[in-house]
């Protein structure tokens, strides 16, 4: 299973390929960091983030896409920009026909490290490893997004009840998508 991997974010967005599945092993496909401008309006860094985006998911093909799913921050313009990023990579998903699975940031750690209150350093360590990398990616935000596609593997789509789900899903999206 290919999962694309977006920890959304609308000043630096980060994107993760990784293939594998569950009783195989994982593997790094492609990962990097979307960077919209501050500088530029609002709708105009959304579109940036959806020309690159939809290039990130041209290029790959993933079998799904996994996002963080937005939770409450302190910082509100914080939250809001996630949001927004989030929307973007949910209806590039919907335009592709790529099921969506979104997880919680404590789902992903849990699922990375075996402790959902992992620190970040904990997090990008356990992504080092389990991809065999000879650094941590960086920003963090490649390293999110990189642990986000492998909780997603483990737990949103490994098995295959689940994969199976996922093919009708995909299947189902592309007729709507053809309308």
């Amino acid at each position: 299973m290919r999962v694309l991997g977006v920890d959304p974010g609308l000043t630096r967005c980060g994107v993760g390929i990784v293939e594998g599945g569950i009783g195989t092993a994982l593997s790094l496909v492609e990962v990097g960091v979307i960077v919209t401008g501050t500088e530029l309006a609002l709708e105009h860094r959304l579109l940036e983030l959806d020309r690159e985006l939809s290039q990130w998911v041209n290029l790959w093909q993933p079998d799904v896409i996994a996002v963080e799913r937005v939770f409450s921050q302190h910082n509100v313009r914080t939250v809001m920009g996630t949001g927004q990023a989030a929307g973007v990579a949910l209806l590039i998903a919907a335009k592709a026909g790529i099921p969506v699975m979104m997880h919680t940031p404590s789902e992903v750690k849990a699922a990375v490290t075996g402790n959902g209150r992992a620190n970040k350093v904990q997090v990008a360590t356990m992504v080092q490893k389990l991809l065999k990398l000879e650094s941590i990616p960086k920003p963090v935000d490649a390293t999110d997004a990189l642990a986000l596609a492998i909780c997603n593997i483990w737990r949103g789509g490994g098995n295959d009840k689940v994969a199976r789900a996922l093919a009708a899903e995909k299947t189902r999206l592309k007729k709507l998508h053809a309308r």
